[in-house]
This record gives structure tokens, sequence and C-alpha cells, in this order.
């Protein structure tokens, strides 16, 4: 009896853990299925209802309204733009910032480590924040994307953390060899980080590529600098409040698409077109993901 209840209870588990995960895919999955449907099918169509995963009525005028709009396809391009250039460039110079903090002999560690772990609990707030960048003269200009955002505190903790795992040897049999701190951090720190590094590459390409305020603040004025994800704000507002928009709702407002676009089923739209370009990302790190967040946690 008790040899067959320790056979059963494998079985069990492993029962109860595939249900459960099932359950738990279809809740996460459900809501971009739906979004999904929504947006491939006519808009007066959806205000009836009881659609689910599958369109009742095929369309692509969701879509067309979207891409009608002259401004998308160039907004697109500062979005790629910047989420390249931020991510590059805040990986780099934070983790080139991290290996100095992680180097015992440098006195000043402690001290600037501090400085940058106040600024996740403490901020000057947005006035002044805007008044700094205008000082600085990036209002509508496109490094005002870049700049202000260049090294996360959370993420050079975390590259940071991951750098005084690795094996202090390889450093001093280095500069035995003669290399100097920047050859060291090229050729042996930098490429051992790639787990870590490709985690956080993630986290700064998702949130460059998602966000629209700092746009709003800081170059709402230059349309060559409007992003995709504002410009996606400025029309979901717009069918929010009035389907007949004459700038950002062209597409719509011919007499073949009117009864066939629905502010609900636009921003359908606009919810997968925003969604849709990072999640093509995320394969090619997954691999990495992991490993990057339990070899560089945080166990300060």
């Amino acid at each position: 009896m008790t040899a067959r209840r320790i056979r059963m209870e494998p079985i069990l588990f492993h029962t109860i853990n595939g249900i459960f995960m099932l359950v738990l895919s279809i809740v996460t999955l459900y809501p971009f299925l739906h979004t999904l449907t929504i947006s491939f099918n006519e808009g007066n169509d959806a205000l009836r209802g009881g659609i689910y995963i599958w369109p009742r009525s095929w369309s692509l005028q969701n879509y067309k309204a979207i891409f009608l709009s002259g401004t998308i396809y160039h907004a697109a391009w500062i979005s790629v733009a910047r989420t390249i250039t931020t991510t590059v460039l805040g990986v780099f110079l934070t983790t080139m910032l991290a290996y100095t903090l992680a180097q015992p002999q440098y006195i000043f560690r402690k001290i600037i480590g501090l400085i940058f772990v106040l600024t996740m609990y403490f901020n000057a707030g947005l006035i002044p924040n805007y008044f700094l960048i205008k000082s600085l003269g990036l209002l509508n200009n496109f490094w005002v994307y870049v700049l202000p955002g260049m090294v996360n505190a959370f993420n050079l903790i975390v590259i940071r953390t991951y750098i005084r795992t690795l094996p202090s040897g390889l450093v001093e049999s280095a500069k035995m060899d003669g290399a100097g701190d920047f050859t060291i951090f090229l050729r042996i720190i930098f490429p051992l980080c790639t787990p870590v590094l490709a985690t956080i590459s993630l986290f700064i390409a998702v949130g460059s590529w998602n966000t629209w305020f700092d746009t709003f603040l800081y170059a709402s004025s230059d349309l060559k600098l409007s992003t995709l994800q504002y410009e996606m704000m400025k029309l979901l507002g717009s069918t929010m409040s009035s389907n007949n928009d004459p700038g950002l709702m062209a597409g719509a407002n011919t007499n073949q698409t009117k009864a066939m676009v629905t502010p609900s089923s636009i921003r359908a739209a606009i919810t997968i077109v925003a969604a849709v370009p990072i999640l093509f990302v995320y394969p090619f790190l997954q691999r990495y993901f992991i490993v990057g967040m339990n070899l560089g946690s945080v166990k300060e």
C-alpha cells in the first residue's frame, strides 16, 4: 500500500501541476488573443459582442485607419532609433560604471553607490526636472530621450552584483600580463556579463519603447521627434472622444470604412501595433533572461 502510494504521488503532482499551468496559460494569453481578434474584426460587428479568440467578420480597416496617418511611419522610426540608442549606450555605460564600483581598491565606490541608491527613493519632481532639461538645451532634441535615463540605479546594482561574482583571479592575471582597466573591461568583463546584460537590455528596451510621457513633456511641439507610442496615445485619445479627427483618423473617415471602424476596434489595433515589435525581441533574449536574473539578483 505504501509503495503504491509513493508511485501515485508523482503522477498526482504532475497532473495537478499540468492543469494549473494550463489554466494559468489560458488566463495569461486570452486577453492578448481577444484584443488581437477585435483588431481584425469589423468595428460595428464587434460591438454586438460574442467575439472571443476568432474574428466573426474579418477586416483590416482598423489597421488601415492607423497606418494611413502620415506621422506613424516617421514616429516608428524615431521609436526604433530611440530604443536602440538608449539600450546600447545605457548598457555599455552602466556596465562600465558597475565595473568601476565593483573594484575594492576604488575608495569612492561606497559613496557613489550610496548616491545612486538614494535616487531610487528620492527625486526632485516633475517641474524641477523640466527646468533641468530646459537649462541643458534638450527641449525638442532627440537626445532628451537618451541622456536623462542613461544610467539606472537598479540596473547598476544588478550588474555590479554580477561582476562581483566573477573570479577575481581573471582581473589579477590580466593585470599581471600588462592589461589596463579598459582592456580588461572590454575583453574580459563585458563578454562574461552577457546573461545579465541581456536581461538589462530587455528592461531598457521595453521601457524606452513603451514610454510616451517624455515626448509629451519635452518634444511635443516638434512633430519630427514624435514617437510611435505618443502617436498611438493621441490616436487613442481621439477615438475615445470622437471618431472624426481629421488628422489621426484620416483612414477612418471615408464612407467605406466608417461602418467598419469604432473606437474600441481602433484601441485594440493600437495595442497590437505597439506590443508586437517588442514581442519579437524577447525570444532572442529569453535564454539569457532567467540566468541573468538569478546570477545578477540583488543580494546586498
